[in-house]
């Protein structure tokens, strides 16, 4: 019998010993070729050495490893390269080629002088050995020069104005500071933003020149900056706008009817759909370019970010006719998306040796009332099967779960009084939505639950974010199975049984702001927060304590025959991002949580409500709800109890996370894409809020004991960036596990001799089994 984990090793060992033989291999080169296995560059300022090494040209720099092991593969038969080679598979292996090392020392030469070493060397030294080249650019930089004074002139006076008002405080171009031409080409980038967008069309940034004059003693240069007049005119002209025209193009089937033409002569605009489907304003709310307006790059930027924002577009541009010498037209020109869509989507499931799928379909009709409203229909249905369930495969369904739902999302506030953010920052959004669910699990439990809410969402600014839905109408029917609950009874878990086995209505008020949500995907330094608060109950008490609404058998007011929810809950979520320089980063994270149920539901949260732990996005050595409560240990439960009960039981009202990751780059060609890397530590937990030693013994929160019961993972990811998505493969490694107590916890003492200590854990938790390492599989970052 094949033993799969050896034959499976030796197969990993033996693919990574060919790979890194073969792309170090120089067998297949001729005598008179070598492969460029090193390059560097040495001398130069470490804060410069990364943007010197671009300039490195990449026929010389050395083969990705894969690439050339896979080129190798296809493009070599006994020992030589074929003379017909397979284009477009792997990567052809990266020869030394003098011309290209010349032109590249030249390249970091330029860029050392744009940085102020005028009088940079660079000397290129090359050594062979064995068919193979290590290319070393010797840097002689010398001491850079510096800026003693800055001489500026206007020949206009208006554009003067305009450069000491908004440039001139936020330039880098000063005396006594280091040469350095990007700072002068940020501020001609600055100047020509801000001539735009104070109506000057036609400025061009060729009419901010610069001069160096160095013959000055000492490593001192002045320079020289003039803004020029066009040469065709004296000064530089202002325009405003004068008619605006709005055009919805068909270019698929096209009507029948004539299209529709509407003219606001109040506004000088025309507006003609060919579709005949469009209303002219919805559209025209977040047209910022309008008649008697100077024109803006600003607004200009603006109208196209909220236009394509609305998602009912293929494609907007926005064109300018000069009507006369300070006139223009503007013309918006719209080609419509396809109004109806449809989107089937998948994946396979695998968890505790449980292995399932997920399916789902997005019906889309876009435009639905003219103003480019999103109505999305979804369905989705997913199955985990278990297989050690006794029974043909119907019989080995562990759960099931059905969700339809169904989104209409408008372009702007839809509310009863008059407020307008403008869009200035984010398309503001109005949102209806609604989800049914249907789920269950074998023999254990049912639930149905539907929910629907009213939201709005708008940014305040470029990086505030607000979220508010002042309606959440929820209704759930859970039910446990029979002789699972009499199980539970009988076995002492009625407060479980209480809080799962039961009806219940929820209406409350959702609020989430957002800070600095925009920078995720930038390299720079930040802060990043998310705050959310959700209370759910108040209203429905107010109304049952007037009408002196009945209660159940527990003591709760009920309406329209069910318990209603009352509680309140708050979750944050603090990030700090470090630029380490290129591409390394670090990234920490703190995310803490409370949930407090109160007057009709006071005993215990709800499962939907409550908080767990572990995770791809959590703490990553232990798969998600299989962390907690605090120092809780299922060992406590029956064999049967613990298999029905999992991923049900680990739950609880408090939360506290951390993380600590440090990102880098491994490798800038990975088949078409880049190979980043991550290595991270991970710790916190989840507790109950009060003692429950029915259903989680030892999972209180206790000031004097929640350190000693924070778990502790660490581990390594692979982050595949194709840059419109990423592929994250994380391996987490636990350190410190708090269902043992004292010195037990540092459970990472065993990994080296596990066998045993998985073998003792399996005898006294199954079918619970224990694992050091989880992997985890999941598309974009994890915070």
């Amino acid at each position: 019998m094949i033993n799969y984990p050896r034959f499976i090793g030796f197969a990993s060992i033996t693919f990574l010993v060919s790979l890194f033989a073969s792309c170090r291999s120089s067998k297949y080169l001729d005598d008179d070729q070598a492969l460029v296995t090193k390059v560097q560059i040495s001398g130069v300022n470490p804060a410069l050495k990364e943007s010197s090494e671009t300039y490195i040209s990449n026929q010389i720099r050395p083969n990705s490893r894969v690439n050339l092991f896979i080129y190798n593969t296809f493009n070599t038969t006994n020992g030589r390269y074929k003379t017909k080679k397979i284009r477009n598979v792997g990567e052809p292996p990266h020869l030394l080629d003098s011309a290209m090392v010349d032109l590249s020392a030249n390249q970091i030469r330029r860029f050392l002088f744009s940085k102020g070493y005028f009088k940079a060397r660079v000397t290129p030294e090359i050594a062979v050995s064995k068919k193979r080249a290590h290319i070393d650019f010797k840097v002689d930089a010398g001491a850079p020069y510096q800026i003693r004074g800055v001489d500026r002139n206007f020949e206009e006076a208006d554009i003067k104005d305009i450069f000491e008002r908004e440039v001139l405080p936020k330039t880098a171009v000063k005396p006594k500071t280091q040469y350095d031409a990007a700072k002068l080409l940020d501020e001609r980038e600055k100047l020509y933003v801000s001539m735009r967008n104070n109506g000057y069309y036609n400025y061009l940034r060729q009419y901010m020149r610069a001069g160096i004059d160095s013959a000055i003693a000492g490593n001192l240069i002045d320079l020289k900056i003039n803004v020029e007049n066009p040469s065709d005119s004296t000064i530089h002209k202002k325009y405003q706008i004068d008619s605006v025209y709005m055009t919805i193009r068909n270019y698929g089937t096209m009507s029948k009817k004539s299209p529709r033409r509407i003219q606001d002569s109040a506004k000088r605009l025309l507006f003609v759909d060919e579709t005949n489907s469009f209303r002219w304003k919805p559209l025209e709310r977040y047209m910022y370019l309008r008649s008697g307006n100077y024109y803006s790059l600003q607004e200009e930027n603006k109208s196209y970010d909220r236009l394509y924002e609305m998602n009912g577009f293929r494609s907007v541009k926005i064109q300018f006719v000069k009507k006369d010498s300070n006139k223009l037209n503007v013309h918006y020109d719209f080609v419509p998306r396809p109004r109806m869509g449809n989107q089937i989507e998948g994946e396979y499931t695998f968890s505790s040796g449980m292995s399932g799928f997920n399916i789902g379909n997005t019906f889309s009709q876009r435009n639905i009332f003219g103003g480019s409203e999103q109505l999305e229909v979804k369905l989705r249905y997913g199955v985990l099967f278990d297989p050690r369930l006794a029974g043909g495969l119907s019989s080995k369904i562990f759960n099931n779960d059905f969700q339809a739902g169904v989104n209409l999302v408008i372009p702007r506030l839809m509310v009863p009084f008059r407020i307008n953010p403008g869009g200035k920052f984010g398309l503001p959004k109005t949102t209806y939505s609604m989800t049914l669910q249907l789920f269950d699990q074998d023999k254990t439990y049912s639930n149905r639950y539907f929910i629907t809410s009213l939201n709005y969402s708008w940014y305040e600014t470029e990086n505030k974010y607000h979220s508010f839905t002042p309606i959440v109408l929820e209704y759930r029917d859970g039910r446990l199975d029979s002789n699972f609950r009499n199980k539970l009874v009988q076995e002492g878990y009625q407060l479980y049984v209480r809080s799962n086995d039961r009806q219940y209505f929820g209406l409350g008020t959702q609020y989430t702001f957002v800070l600095n949500g925009k920078k995720l995907n930038s390299k720079e330094d930040f802060q990043y927060f998310r705050g959310t608060l959700d209370i759910s109950g108040n209203f429905l008490d107010l109304i049952s304590s007037l009408a002196k609404l009945p209660k159940n058998a527990d003591g709760e007011k009920k309406i329209f025959g069910v318990p209603f929810l009352q509680y309140a809950k708050t979750e944050l979520d603090y990030r700090l991002y470090r630029n380490l320089g290129g591409n390394r980063q670090f990234v920490f994270r703190f995310n803490p949580g409370i949930a407090i149920p109160y007057g009709n539901n006071s005993k215990l949260l709800i499962f939907e409500k409550s908080f767990y732990s572990g995770g791809m996005n959590g703490i990553r050595a232990w798969q998600a709800r299989t962390l907690g409560p605090g120092a809780y240990n299922r060992q406590s439960l029956s064999e049967d109890l613990r298999l029905n009960l999992r991923n049900l039981d680990q739950l609880g009202e408090i939360k506290l996370e951390a993380n600590a990751e440090y990102r880098f780059r491994l490798l800038n060609n990975f088949l078409g894409a880049k190979m980043n890397g991550a290595t991270f530590v991970d710790m916190g937990n989840v507790w109950r809020l009060k003692k429950d030693e029915e259903l989680n013994p030892g999972g209180e929160f206790k000031i004097n004991k929640f350190l000693g019961q924070v778990a502790i993972g660490t581990g390594f990811g692979l982050r595949f960036d194709s840059e419109y998505f990423v592929i994250r493969l994380d391996a987490g490694l636990k350190l410190k596990d708090p269902q043992f107590s004292g010195a037990d916890q540092w459970v990472i003492k065993h990994f080296f001799d596990s066998k045993e200590f998985k073998a003792q854990y399996y005898e006294t938790h199954k079918p619970d089994r224990y694992n050091f390492i989880q992997y985890n599989f999941g598309i974009g970052m994890p915070f």
